[in-house]
């Protein structure tokens, strides 16, 4: 039976830049496929654009091509990354040139899938009747439309393949589903069918299990932590997935971490709301039925799974200006640490108030003295804790009431209570609140741009 391996080397825009070198490096792959984006990120990737018209993708994707560029080539694995963000196009010419410096540019086949960002089709969308009502709070886009910043459809796996099948050997794609960059290489390595529901519900799952890189072999995983071993060196995950849709979860030998069924449930339970829904553009996977087994050491079995027939539409992740925000700490030592840092909140906000500032939040937390957990849960703090760091965040619609905050913080140094420190690094930075509005939007009226970009 035919069998691809499928690497993930990048779980979000950040992830250890090591990672896809060394999958490369350390054995047969056929696909490494990167996930940079998140719904803050389109956000921040559109600012940058409207700022320079050649930006607005992941650069750190450009800088990793460098590097990997001519052992792709070599071993002739596929790339799949949704580094595009809102400008794809540039991101596939930036790649381009780096072929260019390495005397490349005429092998290397560059496909994009594009089409994605629909923020300046929102007003001809609403004219036509679509109403964007958000999933959450079911409040249509017309009440947030003047603070748009961002707003992009997540395409599944189909708009990949077909760069597949056209010959591209790094896609570059826009924002799209993470467990679509995974999913596709099966449909076109495969040849399964739009509507094959069972099999594609496993390349979802397939997907879903190493969108994450790293959480899946043993990182940030519960289970055995002490014991996982040489987390320096963790290996990132890799499927091979078999024609029927029964696959194995592992990663490379002489890597760090671990591949075992605790660590895999851990991923599969991530962002996960009814499990017998979860819903893609693809399919619909039902995570009850998946099959998982111990089949070696670093090698989980998993079989079984069910799907459903997609949906009609497409999920849009918008995103709009909500304010102004600032965060500020400030650290208090022992003896007492924890009752000066709450004697200083109080004397913070007596302040605030005296000056006649208003927010709309004022969030105070005690780290290390049950920030985390909260003190129902971590119960009352201990005289003799070490230390305490005290983080006051602010949020607002009025900035200058924010800035005034920033300049409230470290006057408290000298003015409050006693043994304080980390005042050093100097103001709070006032940011603005990107604030996330989900929405539908039917796949009849959006259609994915794929194209392959020209040779040399």
């Amino acid at each position: 039976m035919k069998t691809i391996r499928i690497a993930c080397g990048q779980g979000f825009w950040g992830d250890w830049l090591e990672a896809p070198v060394r999958l490369i490096e350390g054995g047969p792959v056929d696909y490494l496929v990167l996930d940079y984006l998140a719904e803050v990120t389109m956000s921040i990737m559109q600012k940058q654009k409207s700022r320079n018209p050649k930006a607005g993708f992941a650069t750190d994707f450009v800088a990793l091509m460098d590097r990997i560029l001519p052992q792709v080539l070599a071993k002739n694995v596929r790339v799949i990354a949704n580094a595009g963000g809102v400008n794809p196009q540039a991101c596939a010419e930036a790649v381009r040139m780096v072929a260019a410096r390495h005397g490349l540019a005429d092998q290397l086949r560059i496909g994009i899938v594009a089409g994605d960002d629909i923020l300046g089709r929102l007003d001809e969308l609403m004219a036509a009747g679509h109403t964007f009502e958000n999933l959450d709070t079911g409040e249509p886009l017309a009440t947030v439309r003047a603070h748009l910043q961002s707003a992009n459809v997540y395409f599944g796996a189909q708009p990949i393949a077909e760069a597949l099948r056209q010959g591209a050997q790094v896609i570059i794609t826009g924002r799209c589903t993470d467990t679509g960059l995974a999913l596709a290489p099966c449909i076109h390595e495969f040849g399964w069918a739009a509507d094959d529901w069972h099999r594609l519900a496993a390349g979802t799952v397939a997907g879903h299990i190493i969108e994450c890189g790293a959480q899946c072999t043993g990182g940030n995983c519960l289970v055995d932590w002490e014991t996982t071993p040489d987390y320096a060196n963790i290996g990132f995950p890799i499927i091979e997935m078999h024609e029927d849709g029964t696959f194995v979860v592992t990663k490379h030998p002489n890597t760090g971490g671990r591949v075992t069924v605790a660590t895999v449930k851990e991923q599969l339970v991530y962002e996960m709301g009814d499990p017998t829904t979860y819903i893609t553009p693809d399919c619909i996977a039902d995570f009850t039925t998946i099959q998982l087994a111990q089949e070696d050491t670093d090698r989980v079995r998993v079989w079984g799974i069910q799907g459903r027939p997609a949906t009609e539409f497409y999920k849009v992740s918008a995103s709009y200006f909500a304010g102004y925000k600032a965060v500020g700490s400030l650290i208090y030592a022992w003896p007492d640490a924890y009752a000066k840092a709450r004697r200083a909140d109080a004397m913070l906000r007596q302040r605030l108030h005296d000056l006649g500032l208003h927010f709309d939040e004022i969030w105070t937390e005690y780290v290390g003295a049950g920030a985390c957990h909260g003190l129902q849960l971590a119960g009352e703090p201990s005289r003799d804790l070490p230390e305490v760091v005290l983080r006051v965040a602010v949020r607002s619609s009025d900035q200058a009431s924010v800035e005034r905050f920033t300049k409230e913080l470290a006057p408290l140094a000298l003015n409050g209570p006693p043994t304080v420190t980390g005042f050093g690094s100097g103001r709070p930075k006032v940011e603005e609140v990107v604030a996330y509005f989900p929405t539908l939007i039917p796949k009849a009226v959006v259609t994915p741009d794929v194209q392959l970009l020209a040779n040399g």
